[in-house]
């Protein structure tokens, strides 16, 4: 995945500056900022929510704006909680199998996924495995960002943005959460663009920390780079 020079206004905005970046598979890129950096504009032109002014966004060297077929390697994971809360968990797992695929008018078949559900939500560990016939809007916070993040790596994506996926949860669930999504990344070798606003999350998980201010990026560390760094030095490229 790789960003040239994009730029993107809103009136009286320009929430990204001329931004170049690239992403190696197999780890997980943190973005930090403060409010208004351009974080989530930098991963909704990713995601194709939003359309740069300039520049291009590439996907194995070929152009998203006019390859819209690529947009079938990336899962996006946002803060709000994406799922249809009337219908079960089952439910909106066999969404998500099929997301992307063209289908006609047929029976949804639901039964003879059921096993394999049953199995997928039995990784997450904080109960959701008790839910499969459970509408959405009976679960947890945790429960239904959990089940946001296995909707999204079903299919094994190429690509899985996260749009400060853990901000809603307690402490202990965040955790958890984080602990999942490192393993899904690492079991699949995933591309994964992570914006957190928890630095302990960054320094912790992140292969590489990208720090953004002004629709800029104004540091890009590597392993080695970012483990040297501290919370109160991350705090001090603000001042």
């Amino acid at each position: 995945l790789e960003a040239k020079n994009i730029s993107k206004k809103f009136p009286g905005v320009l929430a990204l500056d001329s931004v170049d970046i690239s992403f190696e598979p197999g780890e997980i890129h943190a973005v930090i900022g403060e409010n208004g950096a351009g974080k989530s504009t930098l991963i909704k032109c990713l995601t194709g929510v939003y359309t740069p002014e300039s520049g291009e966004i590439l996907i194995e060297g070929k152009n998203t704006i006019k390859n819209k077929e690529l947009y079938k390697k990336i899962a996006y994971v946002p803060q709000e909680i994406d799922l249809f809360k009337h219908m079960t968990v089952a439910e909106n797992l066999l969404i998500a199998k099929f997301r992307g695929e063209k289908r006609g008018l047929v029976p949804r078949g639901l039964n003879s996924y059921r096993e394999e559900f049953q199995a997928t939500i039995e990784k997450i560990g904080n109960g959701l495995d008790k839910h499969l016939d459970t509408p959405i809007e009976f679960l947890s916070g945790g429960q239904r960002q959990a089940l946001s993040l296995l909707m999204a790596t079903l299919k094994r994506p190429e690509l899985l943005l996260l749009d400060e996926h853990t901000a809603a949860l307690d402490p202990k669930t965040s955790v958890a959460l984080m602990e999942l999504t490192n393993e899904f990344v690492n079991r699949d070798r995933l591309t994964a663009l992570m914006i957190t606003h928890q630095m302990e999350d960054a320094l912790k998980y992140g292969n590489r920390l990208i720090v953004m201010k002004d629709g800029q990026i104004i540091q890009d560390l590597n392993k080695d780079e970012k483990a040297k760094m501290t919370i109160a030095d991350y705090y001090g490229l603000f001042e």
